[in-house]
């Protein structure tokens, strides 16, 4: 019993440290404007500065993505949170625009060193039997961290002073906090090798593998570019057509989607891998339908409301998806296939959000939005009647 209790403690600590990692990611979602006012750039340049975050991302999944099944996970967690503190420091000196990008860089390479290995090392951490449970910490603490940087960073800046240095500040604390916290607990990888050993991920599709990923790739796709429109975007669109210049509405907003989709991909138990994938892709359309109503008419319970069903259509799709893509693959080709999926998946937050910026200067914001949702729209639905004719199955 009190080895359980010494082993859920560790993977709740563990969940804490991914968690404080992957706020840093969404933490500058709701001061975009003022960097705007700050530094006099465009919508276009919004975007820009948003999708530098995947690109770091993919680079990591590619280049180094297993790296902490050779050197360890807390050594790689520890490469995360010092890219985390680089981020924080170069939002905290921003003169210009160049250090927005540096800082959005480092915040990709956080986020891609810690997603893998912190999701495995929650996993290894739990005690005997406690899989299901520590999936739950891990998606809880993935998720739910990313929700959180916009809540806290919004808050602050709302209600408190410095808006544009107090986030990164309490958050580069948090992440020298989650360090210390992190040395305190026990490595997991028992044979380790040097990092001279780790190669280069060449994503990959064995023929098997195609009828299936086809669909998962695109509601994957559709989801984090729905995440990704929220998160550059939306605060600017509460904004000017809204009048919503409150800072934490914003942050919460934008929270309030990737808290839905938490409670999405958590329902896959209930709901069955099977039928999640067509289920998400369904709760996908709705959450652009209800973001074109609030396109078109300018209403805030709309916009809400879209957070709350896409969120929660995304976390359906992508956990359905990555669980029929891992079915599917044959053993000693599912990290390379795995790493392809997610490589689409982060091409979703970067091209459709730069396609916004780049139409927003011409048509508009709201017209800009429009045209993503015709097309995102196209795509899912494309997904779901290919899924109602061949469905998916899988066992995991």
């Amino acid at each position: 019993m009190d080895g359980d209790r010494q082993g859920w403690r560790q993977c709740f600590l563990s969940g804490s440290v991914f968690a404080v990692c992957m706020a840093g990611t969404t933490l500058p979602t709701p001061l975009y404007g003022l960097y705007q006012e700050k530094f006099g750039f465009s919508e276009l340049t919004v975007t820009v500065v948003y999708a530098v975050y995947a690109f770091g991302v993919i680079g990591v999944l590619l280049l180094v993505g297993n790296a902490s099944d050779a050197v360890g996970r807390r050594p790689v967690l520890l490469a995360g949170l010092g890219f985390a503190a680089a981020s924080a420091v170069c939002f905290l000196c921003a003169t210009g625009l160049g250090w927005l990008y540096a800082g959005r860089l480092m915040s990709g390479l956080s986020a891609g060193l810690a997603t893998g290995a912190a999701t495995a090392y929650v996993m290894e951490l739990a005690p005997p039997g406690g899989a299901s449970r520590a999936t739950f910490v891990a998606t809880a603490a993935n998720m739910g961290g990313l929700g959180c940087g916009p809540l806290l960073a919004g808050v602050l800046a709302q209600y408190a002073p410095w808006p544009l240095y107090l986030p990164f500040a309490v958050h580069l604390a948090l992440v020298a906090g989650s360090a210390a916290v992190l040395l305190q607990l026990p490595e997991t990888v028992r044979e380790r090798r040097p990092l001279s050993t780790v190669r280069p991920q060449r994503p990959g599709l064995p023929t098997q593998v195609r009828s299936v990923f086809g669909p998962a790739a695109i509601a994957s796709f559709v989801g984090f570019a729905l995440f990704g429109v929220f998160t550059s975007v939306s605060p600017a669109f509460l904004a000017q057509s809204l009048n919503v210049n409150n800072h934490a509405v914003s942050g919460l907003v934008v929270a309030l989607a990737f808290f839905a989709s938490t409670a999405g991909q958590l329902a896959v138990g209930r709901v069955g891998v099977d039928r999640s994938l067509p289920l998400g892709c369904a709760g996908l359309f709705a959450g652009l339908a209800l973001l074109a109503g609030a396109l078109r008419w300018d209403l805030l319970p709309l916009v809400v409301l879209s957070a709350l069903v896409g969120g929660g259509g995304q976390g359906l799709a992508f956990r359905g998806a990555l669980s029929a893509v891992a079915e599917a693959s044959p053993a000693d080709r599912r990290a390379a296939v795995i790493s392809t999926l997610f490589v689409v998946a982060y091409a979703g937050i970067s091209v459709p959000v730069i396609g916004v910026g780049v139409l927003a200067g011409p048509i508009g914001l709201e017209g800009a939005g429009l045209v993503f949702i015709a097309c995102m729209a196209v795509l899912v639905s494309t997904a779901a009647v290919y899924l109602l004719r061949r469905p998916v199955r899988a066992r995991t």
